[in-house]
């Protein structure tokens, strides 16, 4: 994913307390820098060492995490015995398996335990893992909860939605609630309700899809570890202890950075993303430029090399490596010109639909939107995303890939590279710190997501995600497609003229500055869909 562990470092704001302060320029809204009195998001560990990484005048606590800290795990979790991880959907496998792995590799005594519902068809797949009933690692849910002093809830939000006074009723006095989403929370606000107040309540939120937290674990053990960065975030601490076993989570499961956030901003943040330019809205983008390249007589299979591969196999390799603007710095002559035209055609009609999904978002409507896909899925299965021409076609061109050759097309990289500027504006315009913002708009994009998508194609790379990331790219992913047909090309069709102001303000823009810290940081191992792994990978048929 992303590698967005670096983000961290690039905190403008305080995750807890936003500047939403923005000014005009050619009636269109940009966030200002943030100020040098931006809060500061600053903790301390009495386990791990922490970093003070300073960025444009701000200062953020960071923890690097690595194997090398995995002698540390029993000192954060101490009082922990043993641990439950909940369901076996994108998260858990990889997750679990990780914590596992990385508590054996110590010799530690604390169990990892696997509790699905009675019946599941997921037992036979844990127990493929190492998880068995004999040994007290796998069982019915409500049991393991009941069992475990650290409960990770990671069943799907609709499910914990239905389930959560049970959840709660059943774990003993004492022990830890471990979310990796803020979902739960945003639905009890919505509805008026709290956690109870005698228990912890932790989040562990990895940036990337659970594959590519298991895959990355995995490929870099060579290199004192490589995986998927998370946030994390404390929003009750009875104990005292709530942070330390916090952080002592991201360790095990391989994150290499983590920074601090609220479990608000988190699920805001996170469930927009995976609607906009994570998922739904590259899907729309590459099905709406498959069609408008085929119109101006290209071939199907060079009309998805100069869309669909375009963007996976060379825009987000550069955007991953040397940030945004080196894709548009890399550009010369008509090329400029027709990345140009794209961005200032497209970037408004995308950041309609972006503001409207944050709304949507903010709101609780999508919280509740989700719920309801979960009552309807029993009735209306999860369908294939897969199955138009584009994606048919997709399989020939990747079936005789020339990965040395894909083409740049200019014009995709200024609808692709609009689009995430659009959801970078819409974020900062509502307050979010650079952290946030870089995560769920650039890093995730470019180093979990789209590998996926340019392995084996949006199917893969969807339906790999939550069951809330999946509801949200098939209800938005059309309206991308949709807007950017009716609004940006036809514009660029009509000959407007391209917005220079527009594109200044592109070139100009702080949020460049947080991205190349961030190709910085990155470590050293790419994340491999081909190379073989213990992880669970879905494909619906």
């Amino acid at each position: 994913m992303k590698f967005s562990f670096a983000i961290a470092s690039l905190l403008a704001a305080s995750a807890s307390g936003f500047a939403p302060t923005a000014f005009l320029s050619n009636s269109i809204a940009r966030p200002a820098v943030a100020s040098n009195n931006a809060l500061r998001m600053a903790f301390t560990s009495e386990v791990f060492e922490t970093q003070e990484v300073e960025f444009s005048g701000t200062s953020e606590t960071i923890v690097k995490g690595g194997r090398d800290l995995f002698p540390l795990l029993p000192k954060a979790l101490e009082g922990i015995e043993k641990i439950g991880f909940i369901g076996w959907g994108s998260q858990a496998p990889a997750q679990a398996q990780n914590f596992k792995d990385s508590l054996a590799e110590i010799g530690s005594d604390i169990k990892v335990s696997i509790g699905l519902r009675e019946g599941s068809s997921s037992m036979e797949e844990a127990k493929a893992q190492g998880f068995s009933e004999e040994d007290g690692t796998l069982g019915e849910m409500f049991k393991v909860i009941g069992e475990s002093d650290l409960v990770i809830l990671l069943i799907s939000d609709a499910a914990q939605a239905k389930l959560y006074k049970e959840v709660f009723a059943t774990m003993k006095p004492g022990a830890v609630l471990g979310l990796s989403h803020g979902f739960l929370l945003g639905y009890l606000d919505s509805i008026g309700e709290s956690f109870p107040e005698d228990m912890d309540v932790i989040a562990v939120c990895p940036k990337g899809m659970g594959p590519s937290v298991r895959r990355l674990y995995e490929q870099g053990k060579e290199v004192n570890g490589a995986g998927i960065n998370a946030s994390f975030g404390v929003h009750q601490d009875v104990s005292g202890r709530a942070k330390e076993i916090a952080l002592g989570w991201g360790v095990a499961i391989g994150s290499p950075f983590m920074f601090e956030t609220t479990l608000r901003s988190e699920y805001k943040s996170d469930i927009y993303g995976e609607r906009g330019i994570l998922l739904g809205a590259v899907h729309g983008i590459v099905e709406s430029l498959y069609r408008r390249y085929q119109r101006q007589g290209m071939s199907p299979e060079q009309a998805f090399l100069e869309s669909s591969e375009s963007i996976t196999g060379n825009i987000v390799k550069i955007i991953s490596t040397q940030g945004i603007k080196a894709v548009y710095d890399g550009l010369e002559g008509e090329d400029k010109s027709a990345f140009e035209t794209a961005y200032s055609a497209s970037y408004l009609p995308a950041k309609e639909i972006l503001q409207e999904i944050y709304d949507e978002v903010a709101s609780g409507n999508e919280i509740r939107t989700v719920i309801m896909q979960g009552d309807r899925v029993a009735k209306y299965p999860v369908g294939k995303i897969d199955g138009t021409d584009t994606w048919k076609v997709g399989e020939k061109v990747r079936a005789n890939r020339d990965e040395d050759n894909i083409p740049l097309n200019p014009f995709t990289a200024g609808v692709y590279v609009a689009t995430m500027m659009a959801q970078i504006d819409v974020l900062l315009e509502a307050g979010h710190p650079y952290s946030e913002v870089v995560n769920e708009s650039v890093i995730e994009a470019v180093d979990s997501l789209c590998p996926y998508m340019h392995y084996r194609g949006v199917a893969f790379m969807v339906d790999n995600c939550s069951f809330t990331a999946k509801t949200g790219s098939r209800k938005w992913a059309p309206r991308f497609d949709y807007i950017l047909e009716q609004l940006a090309y036809t514009a660029v069709d009509n000959g407007k003229a391209v917005n220079t102001d527009l594109i200044a303000e592109f070139e100009n823009h702080p949020v460049h500055v947080a991205v190349t810290e961030c190709c910085k940081l990155r470590p050293p191992v790419d994340i491999s869909c081909t190379a073989e792994t213990t992880t669970k990978e879905i494909v619906i048929q």
